[in-house]
């Protein structure tokens, strides 16, 4: 088969040409390559003599003797100068083989070979480079042919995939790579071979003969072209970069971790909800860091039973028969199918091996891996299941403060990346973070329960009753997480069926704010029973907050301080804690006594919003009682504000965060109150309601306590009122009139009692008060009587000896009654005592210990 060619062969490479010589010594035949060697046409060079023309002057002799004996028939080989054409004379060196030939009429020739010798050496010289560099790389070195097969390939190659260079040859990528991996090799290769574009660091796993690691090389792939230009194949330069890509793969394991905790800080512990806590975990760990996750709590922490310090496991809950009761708070997937038996809890699978229900309580198995990890706090390894889909799971205590509060179970599935010493790590850590929030949540917990329980005591009855009034109310804590807060009211029963009103304001939140406000309606309430003016009881109540704000230790502390006590604090760390205490014991409070008698209520403000009344028919107002300065300054009297209300009304009493927010100013919100009370009448539960829906109270920035009363006064009917003379006789003018009123009343039961009690009050009043004596008997949810007199001398009850003939008046007064007592009036006082109406069952008897206690 004839093939041509090309210009740029391998014959043109190194300058082969050739030419022949007559019988008698000249040229006889000229090639053109050797016109292009020697520069000489073959008009120029046909019929010369080489000798002369090539070859300088002093060889010329020994040259016409070396082509004598070529003619004579001797081949030779040798080295001969000549002239170079075209390099302004140079002298090159051409070897030149000589070969005896015959004519056609037998006589003899030669046939001359010539080559250049410096393209000779410079084709060594690239071999001897080009074999040094394919065979000292340090990198594996391949030359595929046309046919995508090995023509070639460097030792370091045949290192890795086994066997000397040269029996590599003739392989082809299905000998070296898995299917898929050997398939997109063939095709790159095809590819650079079509379009003679390389290809850089490209990407092959595999595995070398006799080892089952995988490996990762990168491959730089060019066509490799002859000397005129032809490709002749692909060379290949692979690398191993099974180390780069093993730390790449770690660096990226870190920073992914390194994310997880980020996102396990910012989205685990936003709620002190348990249950929401586990949620948060399994959304942070699901699906970046495992497939499937489980949580446990143990029951004692999320039912509130106080576990011994250290664990909520004590070792006494535990028995042989597991681990001690956990209920299951959360669980999530990022697989189709349902939880697996790896998060079942119960260690190695077994075929009925079932995962608890969410919401169910469980034990672990005594020696299950889960079992140990509760104990000893440790990570442990639950097997996966052969038959199934998981690959491993990590059993991961959750503690916290050296406390072990549950467990979490990361597992992932087959084909995942099993668990590392990283994995461990990270889980142990998110555990841990979780862990913390839940045992916060069950310590803000079991504070907020101690905290609530403060309040409701703090707070009076849901349906408190007073005689006259209608009452409704509600509080709502500005911080909706902790439910306490420093607003309060309370309604007191006061003596002659009157009713103290009271609505406060602590200057601060939260506990702190609740237990001073516990204080400040505790002392209201020990003020209230003095009976004293509502000016009075502010004023008492204000000398009672600056005690309770002022500690009074600064200057004791301060001279302790400076004989060299160490433990006492600074003067300015003590300044500094007065100053807060000072603050919370700040408060405004409205104060308002109530007689259903005559419908008139008695106002005093210490700085507090002003009441809001609506009589029917009429637009709701304020009621101008002048706003005193807050409780704990001092330094100013309170005033007092009298009005008569008419039947039906309603007055309002409030604190500020029903009318005042951030974006609502003070007057906008007070005008705002008055136009929804001045609404349809409703029923006195439904209007509170109404109020607070109504109004944007922007809650969640203050507390609210809002007290509402509708007004009901003692029909004319209930009252007997009557002024007697200041003589004896008025003596049994009073018990007279008692017991005319108390047959009118149907109160027959009460008629003696009655009788013997009015007796004991209006004979004190004659013989130890002043001016004329007032007697009134009030009827409501108990039969209420008062004496007055001018007298400022009270009543005072003492034990009779057994010779005194008298004194036993008010002991006789505390055992009959169901209450009794006296109270100053601006023009004298007051003695009463209380019964209870009869309920049908006949009255107790006194004891004879009661009667001789008289004696």
């Amino acid at each position: 088969m004839w093939q041509n060619s090309p210009p740029g062969s391998i014959y043109d490479y190194i300058r082969v040409a050739s030419f022949s010589i007559g019988p008698d010594g000249l040229i006889e035949q000229w090639s053109s390559r050797a016109a292009a060697l020697f520069g000489m046409a073959s008009t120029e060079a046909v019929g010369r003599d080489p000798v002369e023309a090539f070859m300088p002057a002093e060889l010329r002799s020994d040259g016409h003797r070396r082509v004598g004996e070529i003619l004579d028939g001797k081949e030779w080989t040798g080295l001969v100068p000549f002239r170079m054409p075209g390099e302004g004379g140079a002298h090159g060196v051409a070897e030149v083989y000589v070969m005896p030939s015959l004519t056609g009429q037998g006589e003899r020739a030669a046939l001359c070979i010539v080559v250049d010798v410096r393209a000779l050496r410079r084709i060594e010289t690239d071999l001897a480079a080009s074999q040094a560099i394919f065979g000292q790389s340090p990198f594996g070195f391949v030359l595929f042919g046309t046919d995508f097969a090995v023509v070639r390939a460097n030792q370091r190659f045949a290192t890795v995939f086994g066997g000397a260079a040269e029996d590599h040859r003739g392989r082809t990528v299905d000998d070296y790579l898995p299917q898929a991996e050997a398939d997109r090799l063939s095709a790159t290769l095809k590819r650079v071979l079509e379009t003679g574009e390389s290809v850089t660091d490209l990407q092959l796993v595999g595995t070398a003969p006799g080892t089952t690691e995988r490996r990762h090389w990168s491959m730089n792939l060019y066509r490799v072209h002859s000397g005129a230009g032809r490709p002749v194949g692909i060379a290949g330069l692979a690398t191993d970069v099974t180390r780069r890509h093993i730390a790449a793969r770690e660096a990226a394991s870190a920073r992914r971790n390194l994310a997880l905790l980020n996102e396990a800080s910012a989205r685990i512990g936003n709620s002190l909800d348990l249950e929401t806590t586990a949620r948060e975990l399994l959304d942070v760990a699901v699906p970046g860091f495992c497939d499937l996750a489980a949580v446990d709590l143990y029951q004692g922490l999320l039912t509130g039973e106080e576990a011994a310090p250290g664990s909520w496991a004590p070792a006494h809950r535990e028995s042989a028969g597991g681990s001690a009761e956990l209920r299951r708070v959360a669980h999530a997937s990022a697989v189709a199918d349902a939880l697996p038996t790896a998060v079942a809890g119960s260690g190695p699978p077994g075929p009925d091996d079932v995962p608890p229900a969410l919401g169910s309580v469980h034990r672990f198995p005594f020696g299950s891996p889960c079992a140990v990890a509760l104990r000893s706090g440790r990570v442990e390894d639950v097997p996966g299941d052969e038959m199934g889909f998981v690959q491993s799971t990590l059993a991961v205590p959750m503690v916290a403060h050296d406390t072990v509060v549950g467990l979490v179970q990361f597992s992932r599935t087959k084909g995942s990346e099993p668990f590392g010493e990283r994995d461990r790590a990270l889980a142990t850590e998110l555990a841990a973070r979780a862990a913390v929030c839940i045992d916060n949540g069950r310590l803000y917990r079991r504070e907020h329960e101690r905290a609530l329980i403060l309040q409701r005591s703090l707070l009076p009855p849901g349906d408190p009753e007073a005689a006259g009034l209608d009452i409704a109310c509600r509080y709502l804590p500005g911080n909706t997480a902790t439910e306490v807060g420093g607003d309060w009211f309370d309604v007191i029963e006061l003596p002659g069926h009157r009713t103290a009103l009271v609505v406060g304001d602590v200057m601060g939140r939260g506990l702190r704010a609740a237990v001073a406000m516990g204080e400040l309606r505790t002392a209201v309430r020990t003020l209230a029973l003095l009976d004293l003016e509502p000016a009075e009881v502010l004023s008492a109540l204000d000398e009672v907050a600056r005690g309770l704000g002022s500690p009074g230790g600064g200057e004791r502390s301060e001279g302790l301080g400076g004989s060299g006590g160490a433990q006492w604090p600074s003067r300015a760390a003590q300044k500094s804690r007065e100053a807060d205490l000072s603050e919370v014991y700040l408060a405004t409070c409205v104060y308002a006594v109530y007689d259903p008698v005559t419908r008139r209520c008695t106002f005093a403000n210490a700085g507090h919003m002003p009441p809001a009344v609506v009589e029917p028919g009429r637009p709701a107002r304020l009621i101008d009682v002048p706003p005193g300065m807050p409780l704990g300054v001092g330094g100013e009297p309170f005033e007092e504000v009298e009005v008569e209300l008419a039947e039906n009304a309603l007055l309002t009493l409030y604190t500020d965060g029903l009318v005042e927010s951030r974006d609502q100013p003070l007057d906008e919100g007070l005008a705002a109150l008055r136009s929804v009370l001045t609404g349809p009448q409703m029923e006195l539960e439904d209007a509170c309601d109404f109020v607070l829906s109504t109004l944007d109270t922007r809650h969640g920035e203050d507390d609210i306590a809002l007290l509402m009363a509708r007004i009901q006064g003692l029909p004319a009917e209930a009252v007997g009122d009557w002024t007697l003379p200041r003589e004896p006789r008025s003596v049994g003018r009073a018990r007279e009139l008692a017991r005319t009123q108390l047959l009118a009343w149907d109160l027959d039961d009460l008629v003696d009692t009655t009788e013997l009690l009015v007796s004991e009050l209006v004979t004190n009043a004659l013989r130890y008060g002043e001016g004329e004596i007032r007697l009134r008997l009030l009827r409501d949810r108990t039969l209420v009587c008062e004496v007055w007199d001018a007298g400022l001398v009270q009543p005072r009850r003492r034990r009779a000896r057994d010779t005194d003939e008298g004194g036993r008046g008010l002991q006789l007064v505390g055992l009959l009654s169901a209450a009794w007592g006296s109270r100053r009036t601006p023009r004298g006082k007051t003695v009463w005592f209380e019964l209870a109406l009869p309920d049908g069952e006949p009255a107790a008897e006194l004891s004879v210990e009661q009667l001789l206690s008289m004696y």
